[in-house]
């Protein structure tokens, strides 16, 4: 494949600091990859910085465009780095493209002149955090074994301030898993966040830094609990909060329902259209898979297009459809879930086939449990109405009504009663 055939569009992840970090959180898997560069500066030098946004803004066909800053840390390259960044942005801007600044964070260093240069220009900032104080300062601590929730919360509040849009960022892991309304209402009501986002924290027993082995680590969110801390929040939310609080989980979802899939990378069907950039300009195939194995090349030897339009990287995102076992094929909710991220199928299927999601048992779970409100969503949605809509569907109905929604299959008699199957009524 050339460079002509490459997508019209992908994301790409920069890591300006590469795997630096201010921080030491107990489940990180980045740190390790600072073993694939030893004796590495650790920051992105302006030949390379050009060379990222050149490209990326020459190889994008579409209307919007998304710079994307992560880490490790990026707040460690200093303000300059990104103002320097929005000079080259303004520089190879194409006509009647519109750039979009992402900024994931720890918070540790924001102050108000941070937060006033994302306002000012735009950027939309991911924080991360894990809950309330106890939850959160379990595996997020400083290098010195303190925890950094007072902190972070002080980023939050200096966000508010400054009116800048953001996100929080909430793994999901062995200590947290089991109290989800906790973490949902602590985020919702005291942070006072619209947009969440719930990673599970799935860490494999390995070599540093590569995908191999099938044991997990005590860290790790348990796939069965995972689905119940996802159901107990989508039942609050699918109530109360549909238009108001968004949680990425649920959009994604929902995609699938619609058609969709794939408005989350974890659902598509295939991979391969988020890559990742290392502070000196070697690019890999994905943020889970920076490791030797899925190493591209360095753009400042190749341009970015034919890396990514590359045969090595169309296989990386083939092997995520090709790969599915039967078990997955034969799964009703295939065209919602795709087999989640490669990055979490080790393990195997009840017949003894590998490559089954570790989080599988927990996803069909949550997705046979949230089914008849997604069906409802999706109904209002193309019928061009506001999914939130359910909202005053569940609420007419009563709580009954919502139990009984909550467990009625495709086939059986709607619960209202109106004599239809539930697909036919209810549950389109």
């Amino acid at each position: 494949m050339t460079a002509t055939s490459a997508p019209k569009a992908f994301h790409v992840m920069a890591k300006p600091s590469g795997s630096a970090c201010n921080l030491h959180c107990d489940y990180c898997f980045f740190l390790e990859k600072a073993k694939l560069y030893p004796g590495g500066s650790f920051r992105m030098s302006d030949e390379v910085h050009e060379a990222f946004i050149r490209q990326l803004l020459e190889a994008l066909h579409v209307p919007d465009a998304t710079v994307a800053w992560q880490g490790g840390e990026p707040t460690l390259m200093g303000l300059d780095f990104f103002r320097r960044s929005l000079e080259l942005q303004k520089k190879y801007r194409k006509p009647g493209v519109r750039i979009e600044n992402t900024f994931q964070t720890n918070g540790i260093l924001l102050d108000d002149e941070w937060c006033g240069f994302f306002h000012e220009n735009d950027f939309l900032v991911g924080l991360s955090m894990d809950g309330p104080a106890e939850l959160h300062d379990f595996y997020r601590k400083d290098k010195k074994g303190r925890g950094t929730f007072e902190t972070v919360a002080r980023a939050a509040r200096l966000l508010r301030k400054h009116k800048v849009e953001f996100n929080i960022l909430c793994t999901v892991n062995s200590k947290n898993q089991d109290r989800p309304l906790e973490v949902y209402r602590f985020f919702r009501d005291e942070i006072g966040v619209r947009y969440i986002q719930f990673i599970p924290v799935v860490e494999r027993v390995n070599r540093p830094g590569c995908q191999e082995g099938d044991t997990v680590t005590d860290r790790s969110v348990d796939a069965e609990e995972f689905g119940r801390f996802m159901i107990e929040i989508f039942d609050e939310w699918v109530i109360n909060d549909v238009g108001r609080t968004f949680v990425l989980n649920f959009d994604g979802a929902l995609a699938g329902w619609l058609g969709r899939a794939g408005t989350v990378c974890i659902f598509a069907p295939t991979c391969g259209l988020g890559l990742a950039l290392e502070h000196n300009g070697d690019l890999y195939s994905c943020d889970h898979f920076v490791e030797p194995a899925c190493y591209l090349g360095n753009i400042l030897e190749n341009h970015m297009v034919e890396l990514v339009a590359s045969p090595m990287q169309q296989k990386f995102g083939r092997r995520k459809q090709d790969a599915l076992p039967q078990y997955c094929l034969e799964c009703d909710f295939l065209s919602v879930c795709n087999g989640e991220c490669p990055k979490n199928r080790f393990i195997r299927t009840p017949d003894g086939q590998g490559g089954l999601n570790y989080l599988c048992a927990g996803y069909r779970a949550f997705f046979m449990h949230a089914d008849p409100a997604m069906r409802l969503m999706a109904q209002l949605i193309r019928s061009g109405q506001s999914a939130e809509g359910v909202m005053q569907i569940l609420s007419d109905k009563g709580v009954d009504f919502r139990r009984k929604i909550a467990g009625t299959r495709r086939n059986e008699p709607c619960p209202c009663g109106s004599g239809l199957k539930f697909k036919r009524c209810h549950g389109k």
